[in-house]
């Protein structure tokens, strides 16, 4: 939703009508993930993408019809069929696809607010939500609804028996999980429902604003991270080193995470090569729920950091979760490539691919933690 968003609200500011496309099914190799969208203009202006080129011109044919019609549409795409060299997906990969017109999502529910508006509002306050629509099931098709963590109001409705497992998918995922299509059943009626899972944008949290940050900072904004520096060093810790950073925050480490807050969507780097900022935030990161926590050093630097952070309290699972020596082995030296192979350690720990698998800290590090 976010990298469509811009978009879609220019569009429908201008009066044009929008059709969204969404993954909801993919098999093999296909080259976009599970909830990832393209929307459609009427006058055939496109944005995102739902197949990194193989079939967005068949897609936006599709939209328009959908638009026409106004009513969604059910796609399927791969290489089983005869179509699949057409339009272009012949790597092996298939994908269903859900066309929908963006008018009826925007209708507002009997609360005043429409799931749509709800969506675009979590989308900017950064705040984890899922989409559930009805993708089979008679008079049901296309109905939605908003769902937030328990306490939060839900936007939108669904009738009683399938709100309520509807709810209790959403939670699941919510608290850790990807977009997926589920089968209920009500009164003996099976609906398929697809849980869009949105989450905030992933942020990395930099400390120290040394020449490696600075570079960490380009790559992280260029891969679609929040960025935010922290250094108490008036000298590295200011706006002008790092223009590109969300925030910077000139303040010690345990304060500006504190103050900060650590979720699940974010990353901490620490780079300074100064124990006494990166242990404060490295135990701080080491006790929250951060996807990726890692520091810069020698292996006999974080030997000695490990056997530190233990003496501060840490548990051997909390250092287990510590990457040192940071990033990738990738060999580069140069601050731009090291900054690479840190970002590509985050982005492959954020993505669960095997190479994240490494070694943990104890083992890499042999430093006797149980």
């Amino acid at each position: 939703m976010r990298d469509i968003l811009l978009d879609v609200e220019r569009w429908l500011g201008e009066g044009k009508a929008v059709a969204v496309a969404t993954i909801i099914k993919t098999w093999g190799s296909a080259p976009r993930s599970i909830g990832s969208k393209m929307a459609v203009c009427s006058d055939g202006a496109m944005a995102g993408s739902v197949s990194g080129g193989c079939v967005e011109s068949a897609v936006v044919q599709e939209a328009l019809g959908v638009l026409k019609a106004g009513k969604p549409k059910r796609l399927h795409y791969g290489v089983t069929d005869k179509d699949a060299w057409e339009v272009g997906l012949a790597c092996g990969g298939e994908i269903d696809l859900w066309v929908e017109p963006l008018a009826p999502w925007r209708v507002r529910s009997a609360g005043g607010t429409s799931p749509f508006d709800v969506l675009v509002q979590a989308v900017r306050d950064e705040r984890p939500v899922v989409r559930a629509v009805v993708l089979r099931g008679g008079d049901l098709l296309g109905d939605e609804s908003a769902v937030f963590p328990w306490g939060a109001e839900p936007a939108g409705s669904m009738p009683d028996g399938l709100w309520e497992q509807v709810q209790a998918e959403a939670q699941r995922l919510l608290g850790g999980g990807v977009p997926e299509t589920r089968l209920h059943t009500v009164k003996g009626e099976q609906i398929e429902v697809f849980y869009d899972l949105m989450l905030p944008a992933p942020t990395l949290v930099i400390i120290g604003g040394v020449h490696i940050g600075i570079e960490l900072a380009r790559q992280a904004k260029l891969l679609g991270f929040r960025v935010v520096v922290v250094d108490p060093r008036r000298a590295f810790g200011n706006a002008e080193r790092f223009p590109m950073a969300d925030s910077v925050l000139q303040a010690w480490p345990a304060e500006a995470l504190a103050s900060f807050g650590l979720n699940p969507s974010v990353a901490v780097a620490a780079v300074s090569h100064d124990p006494k900022i990166d242990d404060p935030a490295l135990i701080a990161a080491l006790r929250s729920p951060s996807f990726y926590v890692g520091a810069l050093g020698s292996a006999e630097t974080n030997r000695q950091r490990v056997a530190h952070l233990k003496e501060a309290g840490l548990t051997a699972k909390e250092l287990s979760r510590l990457r040192a020596p940071i990033g990738l082995d990738l060999g580069g030296r140069a601050p731009a490539e090291i900054a690479l192979a840190v970002m590509a350690e985050i982005v492959a720990v954020r993505a669960g691919s095997a190479l994240s698998s490494r070694e943990s800290t104890q083992q890499h590090l042999n430093a006797g933690l149980a």
